[in-house]
């Protein structure tokens, strides 16, 4: 019995010894760091995408530093100068990944190319031609014409089975995503789109010239999603364009044969003319 009560002593004063050391030494140091300030640069109007930033438009605010994500820029000589890189808004704080040393190209997705690839734009003739306005940047389209030719013929080309497409763009000049920071058009009618730009190969490019010009164009979505499955359709179409080149080469040396050929029967027939000719002067 004495040692049970013993135990239970021992407990007991531990559990006291415990308790004061949570109250006392954790509580409060748990207490400082929630109560803890750091200094962090906010937002005081909004700013537009590719805006630069200057020091009017941000200010230094304290505020409780307990899971405050490092990201987060405190100090306003790491923002000043910078460009937004994204819309920002009034009472936001500014992470790294939103803004850039470097100011953003008007139209950017038309920096990227090295000259193997081309940019073309094909005009939407009608609502429904378009997808109805429901094209956006990145997708995954197959381009056909109807009307097309003497024959007045609906043609799907292999050649542009998966094209990409850059922009879609309104009549006032505007791609349909600019809307977005342009209060003035959000205030009017929402343009319907009047064309889109393609990414396309010299060979696609000339193509869709010839449909633009002899047909009416329709585009039929395809796929909007991952990048990584987006290139699987491109891939694919690349795939197609190397086996027409192919099968191109293949006919234009056979036709190259054939008339070579030709050329050399009409050359003996010319030769056996002569030697006949010369044969009857004698």
């Amino acid at each position: 019995m004495k040692k049970i009560l013993r135990n239970r002593t021992v407990l007991g004063i531990a559990s006291i010894v415990l308790s004061l050391i949570i109250c006392f030494g954790l509580t409060p140091l748990f207490n400082q760091v929630i109560s803890e300030k750091v200094s962090v640069a906010r937002i005081t109007e909004n700013i537009q995408k590719g805006d630069l930033i200057t020091s009017k438009m941000i200010e230094t605010v304290e505020i409780g530093g307990y899971n405050l994500p490092d990201t987060v820029l405190r100090q306003e000589e790491n923002i000043v100068g910078n460009y937004a890189l994204t819309e920002l808004h009034a009472g936001d704080y500014i992470l790294n990944s939103k803004i850039s040393s470097k100011p953003l190209a008007n139209y950017e997705y038309l920096t990227d190319f090295d000259g193997s690839e081309r940019a073309i734009s094909v005009s939407i003739k009608s609502f429904a031609a378009g997808m109805s306005g429901k094209l956006e940047p990145g997708d995954i389209v197959t381009v056909m014409v109807s009307d097309f030719g003497d024959m007045r013929e609906t043609v799907s080309p292999a050649e542009l089975q998966y094209v990409e497409v850059l922009a879609v763009t309104a009549g006032t000049g505007l791609d349909t995503d600019e809307y977005e920071i342009d209060q003035e058009a959000i205030e009017k009618d929402k343009e319907l789109p009047a064309t889109v730009t393609l990414k396309v190969s010299d060979k696609q490019a000339k193509l869709l010239a010839e449909m633009e010009a002899k047909g009416k164009i329709h585009i039929v979505f395809v796929y909007r999603g991952e990048k990584e499955n987006a290139d699987k359709f491109l891939d694919e179409q690349k795939l197609i364009l190397s086996e027409s080149e192919d099968e191109a080469k293949a006919e234009k040396n056979e036709t190259d044969a054939i008339n070579q050929d030709e050329t050399q029967e009409n050359s003996q027939e010319i030769e056996e003319e002569v030697e006949v000719s010369d044969d009857e002067e004698q």
